[in-house]
């Protein structure tokens, strides 16, 4: 059964799928990215694990994957195939595409960004299907965003379209370890609301999804904590619709969890901040932590669509 590999590499985590020519999840696995033990080993448990899906694949669905798919963490050069950097998992200048076309016997691979990636699976078979303009906006231990055009997703000329979380909405603000200060992700990412409940609870342990308890149980304390956020959020997204002029806003991430404790407020937030632009749909992502995997799956078979001229429609 014809096939490509998927691969998701998390910072914790690594979700991978064999996925037929309609988009079927023939075949999934996961395993821990192991980044304790260092970038080399990271990069060498990448490589195992394709390996292994890739001989999965030839015994049990009788052929190998004719391509992969990999999504990354970080700044990632997918026209080069090279992850250029990655905090959390500590590496520099990773030709990984090689390295796989290597591993996996010179069948091509694809690599992505992680939210770009994931963005593009949320706007070809997610909450933004059918929508010729989307933005994608993943809500969690930082704020990122993938732009959709036309059923593609944009990279920009130098691999940073889409970062929203580090647009300025306080001037003067907190600092921010990209350089600035007062970046949307130190007020509205799943870090920052737990960062702030913990520190108006006086409990380390409390976060965001606590906070969104409160919220909806009348805390007055969670609700101006939450408000903050949505209101930063609301600052961030507006200023994204008057760039990009999306047909819808995909929220997605752990915030996206609370439903509409967070999507009533900040809808009406950001009704009451727009003049010229169109209102967009504002919805939650519908594919969960599912849509890097199954992203990484689409962009193995836009791979052979390109260099085999062939009609894949996932």
């Amino acid at each position: 059964m014809r096939h490509v590999i998927a691969l998701d590499v998390g910072g914790t985590g690594m979700k991978a799928a064999l996925v037929g020519t309609g988009g079927e999840l023939l075949h999934q696995a996961r395993r821990a990215t192991g980044r304790d033990r260092g970038p080399d080993a990271v990069v060498d448990g990448i490589l195992d694990f394709a390996a292994e899906l890739h001989a999965y694949g030839a015994e049990h669905l009788g052929e190998p994957a004719s391509a992969a798919g990999v999504a990354v963490p970080g700044i990632v050069d997918a026209e080069r195939g090279v992850a250029v950097y990655a905090a959390n998992l500590g590496w520099r200048d990773i030709p990984l595409r090689d390295l796989l076309t290597e591993k996996l016997g010179g069948i091509p691979v694809a690599l992505g960004h992680d939210v770009r990636t994931g963005g593009l699976a949320e706007g070809r078979i997610g909450a933004g299907q059918g929508a010729d303009r989307f933005f994608f906006v993943p809500l969690g231990t930082g704020i990122a965003g993938a732009i959709g055009i036309g059923g593609r997703v944009e990279a920009g000329a130098h691999g940073f379209a889409g970062e929203i979380g580090h647009i300025v909405v306080r001037p003067g603000g907190t600092p921010c370890p990209c350089g600035q200060v007062g970046c949307l992700e130190r007020y509205a990412s799943a870090a920052a609301v737990s960062e702030a409940w913990a520190a108006v609870t006086g409990d380390p342990e409390a976060d965001a999804a606590d906070c969104a308890k409160a919220v909806e149980s009348g805390d007055p304390r969670a609700r101006t904590v939450w408000q903050n956020a949505v209101d930063a959020l609301a600052d961030g997204l507006v200023t994204a619709l008057t760039l990009l002029d999306p047909r819808i806003v995909i929220i997605g991430g752990g915030l996206a969890e609370a439903g509409e404790t967070l999507f009533t407020p900040l809808r009406d937030a950001i009704r009451q901040r727009i003049t010229f632009q169109k209102l967009p749909s504002v919805v939650p992502a519908a594919l969960g932590d599912t849509a890097g995997c199954l992203g990484a799956g689409l962009l193995a078979w836009d791979l052979l669509d390109t260099t085999n001229g062939m009609e894949v429609t996932p």
